[in-house]
């Protein structure tokens, strides 16, 4: 007789056999329905399999197919049988809503549905009312009368943290915590919620007294990513994935908290994984050289090959990306429109090395990074693809640059980018203007730059150079408006730099995760002057929080810059009775202070009055209060002491 130990390890080395084993559900679990196929003939029924399987064997073994007909054609539905369930429901989620042609785009189901709604009672039931939670105005720090922004920090290594409202003078405490998080937070894209992390998963925190507002469980969460419109969240841990049931990456819906899908991660070094259209209608990801589009709620749109990289348009739901080249077929870049699937637009490069994609913030421009290796010439040449995006036809102007590329960054809202090209200690930065005349405009070049990093003002117009880490921390605050140097500065060892999202400050920092010594973080104006410096034990990270896009329209803010002077002197006021508030809270409270004395004055001697009698009593009538007050009455003596006599002899006088 077999012993439990030995049952037990026989089932460990079967249980990928055993988990196919035969269920008794198993012929109607693994069936789905296709409804919308195309009604053909008994000529082009063959053509018409090969399609369908073609299409629909990318999900799983099909074991089964069966094509109803009636008067020599087929009825438009079909009924496909997978090896395993699991199958039958990948082939649910991503076919469903797939377009095969401009008549025909299938509805996919499984056949237990049909037997599951078939049963579903007649008479209605009113849903169990849920209790209301109240979370607060989840935008409460936009009513700041002083229009403060907040930003995260961690600090004594990772061990508290602390939101904070960003004042000129000192930091103001909005809430503390300690042990908030095991890791790092992030901020949602608009800024609503919190996130923090947890062996155990995610929770999302918000409001005025930032209670927690959801939580989402996935073991050993390291990861994590919002749509932009902040109705989905993504989620990565290496421990969950399994080979039927992928849990790697979630999707998860962040109003309900529901799980809307799963899926594998060969490898999650290049986070998010999925890119997610300006909407958040759209996200797409590669999986071995793949693009895949999906549509939301998580529903696959389309497939393109040989792709090896992509990025969405910031302000249209365009996506970009480039293929290649394939023998004597030329790499291209292609702009593709969704949900159409339109090409609005395609580039055929040669000899290409490699392409970066980067997107104007607006979706204005985009700049396709070309190195290439012309032929009869040594070494890599760098060009710039500039696509109009705005214009007819998405006109493509071209830059080219012989130096390596260190970095580049578009403008946020204008038509300028700036380029870090060269090798130390000749790295020059040149900074372009995009004309509407069809012309790229080099406006000027500083040379001999200690900088790796280019970082823009969230508003546009100025930028800080920065030289971080390996560089000691070197800062230059520039003006483009004009290309003049407004400071140049140093913050030793500074590991990041970050904006906030008015473009009136800007943080410099030096972290405790990338250097053990002089962590703190320092607060600066546009312009490159320093307000403060704060110093946090073991300071780790600062995040400033996002606000949302502008309720003001294009018309408005045109008027509110075309008033700015009439807004400025109403600003200076205001800086100037908060200059002189200070002033008059001290004099309030010197104030303050000399009338408690004088009330503790009164008291005392009030009090001294009120013992005269019995001092009189104890010193036998003698008034030693006032021992000045007779002086007519006073007599005088005089005391003699003598002390001593000496005889001194002076010998004879004579």
């Amino acid at each position: 007789m077999d012993s439990p130990n030995h049952l037990l390890c026989f089932s460990e080395l079967l249980e990928d056999v055993l988990r196919e084993r035969p269920q008794e559900a198993d012929g109607i679990d693994s069936v789905i329905v296709v409804d919308n196929v195309p009604q053909v003939g008994p000529e082009r029924l063959e053509k018409l399999k090969n399609v369908i399987h073609k299409i629909f064997s990318k999900f799983g073994k099909i074991t089964n197919e069966y094509y109803p007909e009636a008067d020599g054609k087929t009825k438009g539905y079909i009924f496909l049988e997978y090896a395993a369930p699991t199958h039958a429901v990948e082939a649910v989620k991503n076919a469903d809503g797939y377009k095969l042609d401009k008549q025909h785009t299938f509805r996919v189901n499984l056949f237990t549905d049909f037997d599951k709604y078939m049963t579903i009672s007649d008479e209605w039931e009113a849903p169990e009312k849920q209790p209301f939670k109240d979370f607060g105005n989840l935008r409460h720090w936009l009513e700041d009368p002083d229009c403060r922004d907040q930003y995260s920090i961690i600090f004594e290594a990772g061990e508290r943290t602390g939101i904070f409202s960003n004042d000129a003078k000192e930091p103001i405490v909005v809430e503390e915590r300690a042990r908030w998080t095991e890791t790092y937070v992030r901020w949602s894209p608009k800024g609503t919620y919190l996130a923090t992390f947890h062996q155990r998963g995610i929770a999302l925190w918000g409001g005025e007294k930032f209670k927690q507002i959801q939580r989402f469980s996935h073991q050993g969460v390291q990861l994590i990513d919002f749509s932009p419109c902040e109705r989905y969240v993504v989620t990565f841990s290496p421990l969950m994935d399994t080979k039927d049931d992928p849990q790697a990456i979630i999707i998860w819906d962040v109003l309900t908290g529901q799980k809307k899908r799963g899926f594998h991660c060969e490898n999650s070094a290049h986070w998010p994984i999925f890119k997610w259209s300006h909407d958040g209608k759209f996200f797409a990801r590669m999986t071995q050289d793949t693009l895949s589009i999906y549509e939301t709620p998580v529903r696959k749109n389309t497939s393109i090959s040989a792709v090896l990289d992509f990025s969405w348009s910031p302000g249209d739901n365009i996506i970009a990306f480039w293929v290649p080249e394939d023998k004597d077929i030329p790499a291209r870049v292609t702009l593709m429109q969704l949900p159409s699937r339109h090409e609005i637009r395609v580039r055929n490069l040669f000899n290409v090395v490699d392409c970066k994609l980067h997107w104007q913030k607006n979706g204005d421009y985009l700049c396709v990074k070309v190195d290439r290796t012309p032929k009869g010439t040594q070494g890599v040449v760098t060009n710039f693809e500039i696509f109009r995006m705005r214009e007819k036809q998405v006109p493509v102007d071209v830059v080219e640059m012989k130096e390596s590329i260190i970095a580049f960054a578009w403008e946020p809202n204008g038509n300028k980018f700036a380029v870090l090209h060269g090798e130390s200690p000749r790295i020059n930065v040149s900074f372009y203007h995009v004309k509407n005349n069809g012309k790229i405009e080099l406006i000027k070049m500083f040379d001999k730059q200690q900088a790796n990093s280019i970082f823009w003002s969230p508003q546009g117009q100025f930028l800080v150079l920065a030289g971080l880490r390996s560089m000691n921390g070197a800062l230059a605050f520039v003006d483009t408006s004009d290309c003049t140097m407004m400071n140049i500065a140093e913050h030793y060892m500074a590991s990041d730099v970050e904006w906030d999202p008015t473009g009136r400050y800007v943080v410099t920092s030096v972290s405790w995760w990338s250097h053990k010594v002089d962590n703190a973080f320092w607060v600066w104006t546009f312009q490159g002057r320093l307000l403060q410096k704060n110093i946090k034990d073991r300071f780790c990270q600062l995040l400033w929080r996002p606000r949302p896009p502008s309720l003001l329209s294009q018309e408005q803010i045109k008027l509110i810059k075309k008033d700015l002077k009439k807004y400025s002197k109403i600003f200076e006021q205001k800086d100037r009775l908060s200059q002189s508030k200070a002033s008059k809270e001290l004099v309030d409270r010197r104030r303050t202070m000399m009338e408690e004395y004088r009330k503790y004055r009164e008291a005392a001697m009030q009090m001294y009055q009120e013992q005269r009698p019995l001092r009189l009593e104890l010193r036998g009538g003698v008034d030693t209060d006032e021992l000045d007050s007779n002086v007519d009455d006073w007599e005088e003596e005089t005391i003699e002491f003598f002390i001593n006599e000496e005889i001194v002899p002076f010998g004879d006088l004579a």
